[in-house]
């Protein structure tokens, strides 16, 4: 897959957290990350048999997590805030429930 990467720092312009939520919220139809150098990322579609695996993996993951009970799993829509300062949307992802308690955290905006 190609990916475009937008250099944010070179034409002197820095996305906060905010901003990037908001460009987010406002473009939906656009898959974007930040990097912690303050590079925007943005991804096109999948091909279909990407696709198709990806569903298949995050189903897998759900399964388990309904099942264990632990934690919950997330789909590719969903944003984290790495400790870096990057804001990635992984294929699946999985945090365990007494994380999330532990951290509160606001459920329209990014995970930490």
């Amino acid at each position: 897959m190609m990916t475009l990467t937008l250099d944010m720092r070179s034409a002197d312009l820095a996305l906060s957290e905010a901003d990037f939520y908001r460009l987010c919220q406002a473009n939906r139809d656009l898959r974007l990350e930040l990097t912690a150098k303050g590079q925007l990322i943005l991804m096109p579609p999948t091909g279909w048999e990407t696709g198709n695996r990806n569903i298949g993996l995050a189903s897998q993951v759900d399964n388990w997590a309904r099942q264990d009970g632990s934690g919950l799993a997330f789909d590719s829509s969903t944003g984290f805030r790495l400790p870096d300062g990057a804001i990635r949307s992984p294929d699946v992802a999985w945090v365990l429930k007494s994380r999330i308690e532990a951290i509160n955290p606001d459920p329209s905006k990014f995970l930490p």
